[in-house]
């Protein structure tokens, strides 16, 4: 991607038009949806690159481009309301120096020379959905959603039956006419709660709090929004036909006097230093809120001086957001939990207070192995800064001494399997300890099957991670084999119901939340797949160290399966060890999965119900991606990871894991960690999804 710097005129109209398109999807999946497909960085970064542009390029600005619109339209089904005053939007800073160019610019407007003559209020950024409440001599008459700004959606009902909203307010001080505004919530908690049930009866669950709020109190029956659980925070005014108050912290106090919830975190600040030190303080202190905050709003605490410094196009001259960094945060570690997987790698696993990190909630961090948790000296109960980036799987980066408890001890690492307690054994060049129970190790059984079922293996819809555990622990399905044969099985139980009473099964559409419609689904699934590429047949086979790419290395150089399979059974490796990329290490696993009886007998009876193509070779070698190594970093836009891999190796591409001296291409996507940055050191060419998929056409 171009820097804003190298952008000519037309790029940089391009650039503005093609943001312009994406925030304005984005805002509709966010606000009308409430269903974001776009992190808070990947829409912050938008948002920046934007502002960026058109502060170089003033005279491309388009007319309702982002800068210019807040919000989204309303949804047709609910009604409208006219903002009597607009609800406008805050700028968003995200770094200490933004802080002091914004205490500076309003010191400079008033004509203060010292940093200490203003007063700030500083107030939680809570991560919701605004309202706004009218009020008409003490009795709310009137709700509403932000919207666009200007227009809202009518969501008086909705609000009535959220507790934290008084519906009279009988104090003698009130205004005849008082619009409060605030942004309704849900709590940690309660989210917590609302997604379990949501997966107990095969819902769909929301990602993060936020999504949940926003859902709920946009709902069309009430009476949904009042199982929810939502509650709300007051921090500004609307419409109010006299103002009693002089300042933000005035107005919080003469609202609560009135009946009304505002956050207890609020304070004043009086310097610069101060308004760094209390975002600092809250950043640390955020893993602990019963509720998700984003950042933090400065305001100048003072009405007369906020009416002074008006207004600029669409954000006020007296109030920002400092918003936290989207990909870090601080938590609490409540557990540490060994899971084993299915090549019988123990991997240890951080159980997390939860915490929302760049717009998803993360409840779980890997700590790799027991190596990682002594070097970094990870316990129980720490206080963690957890880190989640792209692609990357949250990890915990440092640990926050000074928040310790007393009582905390080192972690002791287990040296027998927690699942079937065999022995767990670390080989001398490994950094991974290893369960010696093999298949007899439920946990690699059940590991084993979900990897068979994954998205690139068989891909069968139906069959996620949770459903595959439950079935494996009924004895619905133990082995891939059982995949195939689960419809026959389930039309026995159906036709033969007092059988299947009295030894305690249930067929498949008697089960909670299970129906005709459900299975017949599941079943297509499943048939769907009795057709299997080569690739994705050795890949499903779970073998150690062999992934979709390496797999598809073997059926390139193979062609059928079973030449690949004799040759393996011969212990013949003269071939195997032909393929670039593939060394002695990978052929001795390769060899001894398929020297093993349990493995030969699963595939024997698998390849009675599955045919496996033999593979042709579609590579397009004429393209300038063939030969090239690829590596691809952080969110893409267009392309699922998955496909994005396939289209480079069809083109005759390698796609590598890691950025080193030998790779020609680095694809970046959004929030692009380490490699990005490996690549530039390098001076690897980096390529922007766009260029990747123009390449892909040449």
């Amino acid at each position: 991607m171009l820097t804003i710097d190298e952008l000519t005129e037309q790029q940089a109209l391009t650039e503005l038009k093609r943001i312009a398109e994406e925030m304005a999807k984005a805002d509709i999946a966010y606000y009308q949806n409430d269903d974001p497909y776009l992190t808070d960085a990947e829409y912050d970064a938008l948002k920046r690159r934007n502002e960026q542009i058109e502060a170089k390029f003033p005279q491309l600005k388009i007319a309702n481009g982002p800068s210019a619109r807040i919000g989204a339209p309303i949804k047709s089904e609910f009604g409208k309301v006219e903002h009597k005053i607009p609800m406008l939007s805050l700028g968003d800073i995200f770094s200490e120096a933004e802080v002091a160019e914004f205490t500076t610019s309003v010191n400079r407007f008033l004509g203060y020379d010292n940093d200490n003559q203003i007063t700030y209020s500083a107030e939680p950024k809570i991560d919701g959905l605004s309202f706004s409440a009218r009020y008409e001599r003490g009795k709310f008459v009137k709700g509403a959603t932000r919207g666009d700004g200007k227009t809202g959606e009518d969501i008086t009902e909705n609000l009535k039956v959220i507790k934290d909203l008084p519906l009279t307010l009988s104090a003698s001080d009130v205004p005849e006419v008082l619009e409060v505004r605030g942004e309704v919530y849900m709590s940690k908690a309660d989210f917590l709660e609302l997604n379990a049930k949501c997966e107990s009866e095969h819902k769909k669950t929301f990602a993060n709090p936020r999504n949940a709020a926003a859902g709920s109190l946009r709902q069309l029956d009430a009476n949904i929004t009042k199982e929810r659980k939502l509650s709300l925070f007051v921090y500004t005014w609307g419409d109010v036909s006299n103002i009693p108050w002089k300042s933000q912290s005035e107005f919080l106090q003469k609202v609560r006097d009135w009946g009304f919830k505002t956050n207890p975190y609020n304070r004043i600040c009086h310097t610069t230093q101060d308004l760094i030190d209390y975002f600092n303080f809250l950043q640390q202190e955020r893993a602990d809120l019963p509720y998700d905050i984003d950042g933090i709003v400065y305001k100048v605490d003072d009405l007369a001086l906020q009416n002074r410094l008006g207004f600029l196009t669409r954000t006020p001259r007296w109030a920002i957001a400092h918003k936290f960094p989207a990909e870090q945060a601080f938590t609490k570690i409540n557990n540490i939990r060994v899971q084993v997987g299915r090549t019988g790698a123990l991997t240890p696993v951080a159980d997390l207070e939860p915490i929302n990190v760049g717009g998803v909630i993360v409840s779980h961090a890997t700590l790799h192995n027991e190596d990682e948790i002594k070097r970094k000296d990870i316990r129980i109960g720490d206080t963690v800064i957890i880190q989640r980036a792209g692609d990357v799987i949250p990890q915990i980066v440092g640990v926050v001494l000074d928040k310790r408890p007393a009582d905390s001890q080192e972690f002791v690492f287990p040296h027998v399997c927690p699942m079937c307690g065999a022995h767990a054994i670390r080989e001398e060049d490994e950094a991974v300890r290893r369960c010696t129970g093999g298949l007899t190790c439920p946990a690699q059984a059940i590991e084993r099957l979900k990897h068979f079922v994954s998205r690139e293996a068989f891909d069968i819809e139906g069959l996620g991670a949770k459903i595959m555990e439950e079935f494996y622990n009924e004895g619905i399905i133990k082995t891939p084999v059982d995949i195939f044969t689960l419809e026959s099985r389930n039309k026995r139980l159906r036709d033969d119901l007092f059988a299947a009473l009295d030894d305690g099964s249930i067929y498949l559409e008697a089960r909670e939340g299970w129906g005709k419609k459900s299975v017949e689904n599941l079943f297509k699934a499943i048939n769907e797949r009795r057709h299997i590429s080569l690739p994705r047949f050795i890949y499903a086979l779970g073998i150690r160290q062999v992934g979709a790419a390496t797999s598809l290395l073997i059926a390139k150089h193979f062609g059928s399966f079973k030449a690949f399979e004799q040759d393996m059974l011969n212990r013949d490796t003269t071939k195997l060890l032909e393929i670039d990329g593939i060394g002695e290490s990978m052929v001795q696993d390769i060899v001894e999965f398929f020297a093993e009886e349990h493995n030969r007998r699963t595939i024997s009876e698998l390849l009675q119900q599955v045919q496996v193509e033999d593979f042709v070779d579609t590579t397009d070698y004429s393209s300038e991606l063939a030969g090239k190594t690829v590596v691809f970093t952080g969110t893409l836009e267009h392309l699922t990871r998955a496909e994005a891999k396939a289209k480079a190796l069809s083109l005759g591409a390698k796609v590598a894991g890691s950025v080193s001296k030998n790779t020609d291409y680095v694809v970046m996507g959004a929030d692009a960690g380490s490699k990005a940055a490996k690549a530039k050191e390098l001076g690897v060419t980096i390529l922007s999804e766009e260029e990747f998929l123009n390449l892909c056409k040449h």
